[in-house]
This record gives structure tokens, sequence and C-alpha cells, in this order.
């Protein structure tokens, strides 16, 4: 069985109509679904790009090796799917961003790593002093669409099934889009009418973190209009069609190499984006709403059962363990991600089951936050797009302090050692409007997620490697 992995960037589940947006311009992933398997409730590691994809591909939670930060990723010590995939006697294919792999992991586990393209984004049309500047609203992207980073990067990806290779393979793609600043090429950019949407999330509402009202003071969301908020969803949704748009294309390619029938084909992403939902833009490390850790998960696998939904939460790294399950690798470190195999061929999922998210760093860790004057760390510039970002958490560390998530079919709750909890009753309010953290009447449901978070966390807190060190002298 040959892989495709094809990831789009900070792609939130509820803005794929498959998942029940009203305008979501997505017949290629709808398509996928209604010919594979739709997991509702999948939910990332982390909210952030790097650890995030770092659990996906060891099946680790960011705490058991600390991948919790954009620059610390996977190290030749580490395992990784792509690893596994490469020694077993497949070719792996990249292109695309990276965010997972250090430069010494890619020898062992990448045949080919590449990058195309020469742009992504139109101009920011805003002066430095216009509260709008910070919105990260673009203009549309306007070079050749060739050129697009994302387009051509899935050309590549094209061009190798083209090849019609024969070995298996693993083709691995992860896009950009819809990740900001939100800009596409038109027609995608201006596809949705803002006036069409469904109410955003309100913004300013009681007991939410600090960092809510932080993000909208440093980057002056708390000055501009409703319809500029509108109008970024609007051209998030649109970017989210460009990017069905191109898998489109690649699973026309497929069809026409002859492949198909051999290939499994996952969508999914590594966490999502407010895009104006409570005023906010973009996404913060210890975050941890809906819109920012439900993403899709889509696959289609030759055999498999079609137009199957699972209701049953499960978390983005099961796909690292399904992957070995269906390629028949057996994996040599301990992790806790769970295949999903049988759900692809029409099982249920597990309703007693919980996931897990989080982020954030703690005082003693200042390597991690971002707005550093060294290293590559961007947003030192006041005219840079993320300099918002990096000096909020250099002057508010407190605003990004380490949290954890717990989300059960019907409840989520946060723990923030420093910072305000959150729980939410999600079949009462699934827009997590209502903070219930602290409530009387929800006591005995919040000390029960709290107890299982604990006991989540003992049993997840470290790994024991495999091999065996000899306990006696040798010369």
């Amino acid at each position: 069985m040959n892989f495709i992995f094809f990831m789009p960037d900070e792609l939130r589940a509820e803005s794929v109509g498959c998942y029940g947006h009203p305008l979501s311009p997505t017949p290629n992933m709808d398509a996928l679904a209604a010919e594979g398997t739709r997991f509702d409730q999948c939910h990332v590691q982390h909210s952030v790009c790097t650890p995030s994809r770092c659990s996906l591909m060891t099946g680790w939670y960011p705490h058991v090796r600390g991948h919790r930060t954009l620059w610390h990723m996977l190290r030749p010590d580490e395992p990784n799917l792509f690893r596994y995939l490469k020694s077993a006697g497949y070719a792996v294919h990249w292109y695309g961003k990276n965010d997972t792999l250090s430069p010494e992991s890619f020898p062992d586990s990448v045949d080919v790593a590449e990058r195309r393209g020469k742009g992504m984004f139109g101009p920011n049309p805003y002066a430095p002093d216009d509260p709008e500047y910070y919105s990260f609203l673009y203009e549309p992207y306007a070079g050749p669409i060739e050129e697009h980073s994302d387009y051509a990067n899935v050309q590549a990806g094209i061009d190798f099934l083209r090849t019609k290779p024969t070995q298996p393979f693993c083709l691995y793609l992860p896009v950009l889009s819809p990740h900001c600043p939100y800009s596409a090429p038109q027609p995608w950019h201006d596809l949705i009418n803002p006036d069409d949407l469904p109410p955003l999330r309100p913004a300013n509402l009681p007991d939410r973190p600090d960092f809510h009202r932080l993000i909208r003071e440093s980057r002056r969301l708390d000055q501009i209009d409703e319809s500029i908020l509108r109008k970024i969803q609007a051209v998030y949704l649109g970017m989210t069609g460009y990017v069905d748009w191109l898998l489109g294309r690649l699973l026309a390619a497929l069809d026409e190499s002859g492949l198909a029938e051999d290939t499994a084909v996952f969508v999914f992403s590594d966490h999502g984006d407010w895009a104006g939902d409570y005023g906010l833009v973009e996404k913060w490390p210890s975050a941890a709403e809906d819109v920012i850790t439900r993403v899709p998960l889509i696959a289609r696998i030759p055999g498999g059962a079609a137009g199957h939904s699972v209701a049953e939460p499960v978390e983005l790294f099961d796909v690292m363990a399904t992957t070995l399950d269906l390629a028949g690798i057996q994996a040599q470190h301990t992790h806790f991600a769970r295949s999903l195999a049988p759900q692809l061929y029409g099982a249920a999922g597990d309703p007693a089951r919980a996931v897990f998210c989080e982020g954030g760093y703690a005082s003693h860790e200042p390597h991690c936050f971002e707005g550093r004057d060294a290293g590559d760390h961007f947003g030192r510039e006041k005219t840079h797009i993320y300099y918002p970002k990096g000096q909020l958490q250099q002057t508010h560390p407190h605003s990004v302090c380490r949290n954890v998530m717990i989300r059960t079919s019907t409840h989520k709750l946060l723990h923030r050692p420093t910072g305000v909890g959150e729980l939410y009753d999600l079949a009462a309010d699934p827009q997590e409007l209502r903070n219930l953290h602290g409530a009387v009447e929800y006591a005995q449901i919040q000390v029960a997620l709290e107890r299982r978070l604990l006991d989540w966390y003992v049993q997840t807190a470290d790994v024991t490697p495999f091999g065996e060190d000899p306990r006696g002298h040798r010369k």
C-alpha cells in the first residue's frame, strides 16, 4: 500500500464543507470523505506547527520529549514515521515546508525533500500606523499561479505520480495554505462574500485567559471594525477552497497514474486558526478552543469503507500508528497513538476516549519564547507582521504559560498552573462561549476531568527505550 499525506497548514475542521460549513468551497475533500472515512472529532496535540508535527510523527505528547517550540525538531536519536517507512523499503518524497525534522534526520528518513515556488501572499495594504496593519489581512496573491509555493509543491507531487513509481512510496505534501497572512490567488481570495457568513464567535467574553485581551490590544484588533474580521474569515475560507482545488488536481493525477487502487490518501492539518472568531487571528501556543485543536482527518484506503463517519474523539498522532499498521511495520518505540485501521474499514470509534492537547512555556525556559533578539526568531522589528506576538511573549510571559487540555465527547477542561482555567459543556455550548470553571453545578465533572488529566500525565510522563544496557562491567 502506498501513502499520500496531503497536509494543509492551519486548517480547522469546521471550515470544511463535509464538516458542516454551509459556504466552504471544498468539493474534493467532501468527495474524498464520501469515498472513505471522515473523523469528526480529530484533535491535535499542540496548537503550533512544529510541536504538533513532532507529535504526529512520533505518537508522543509534547511533554514526553519537550517538543513544544518552533525550533526543536525531531533529531536522529528520536523515532519518526518516515524513518520507519524508508527502512521498510518505501521511497519517501516530500514537497513543501518542514517544521518537523532536524537537518541531521533527513538522510535516513527521506529520499527527496524539496520546497518549491517563489511566493505565497499578496502585499500588506495597510500602513504600519493603521490599526489594520497587524490583522494579517493582505491583498490577493497576484503572481503566476505556477510560481505559487503551494501550487509548485503539489505539482512536484503530481510529476512524481506521473513517473508511475514501482517502488512502494510515501508522498508527503505539507502545503502552507490556509496559514495566515490571509491571502489567496484569485478567484479564491474574493470567492466568499463576508456578508453571507454565519455570525462570528463574539470577542470580550468573560472569564477568558488574558492572552485574548492582550492579543487584541497588541495587534490593535480592538480598534478595527467587525467587517474586517468577517473579511478575514471569508478569505480564510477562500484559501481553504484553493487548497481543495490543489487536492483535486492531485487526486486526478493519482487516478490517471493507475495507482489509486493501491494508495491510501490522508488529508489532515496540524492545527486550526481563529480566523476572526473571538475577535482574534492566527493562533497562540497556550490556546485550545476547538477552532484551534479540531482539524479535518479524512482517509481513503484500498478496500476501506466508503462514506463512513467516526463521531468519537481521535488524536492527530493516530495517523502514525495507523500508517504503521496498514504498512505492516512494528513500531520500535513506546508511543501513545492508536491505530485507526478498524475505523477505516467501517468500525465505530471509542466513545469513552478522551483527547489531549498541551502547549505554552514556563519561566525557566526563556529560550522557548518568541521575539528574542538572537537566533532564528521572527518578529524582532516593529514592521514585521509577527512583531506583536514576540513582543507580547517577552513582556507578558504569563500570557503564554503552559497549559494542558482534556476533551471528551461532552466536556473540555483546560488547566493552566499560572493562568485562567476553563471548563466547557460542549453538548450545551459547542462554541465555548461560557466558561464554567469553578461553577458549583459542574464541580463533580471538573474534579473527574482533573483526576483523569492527572492519571494521563502519570501514564505518559516519559518513555523507556526498547534497548537494554548490560549491568555488569565489561572490558
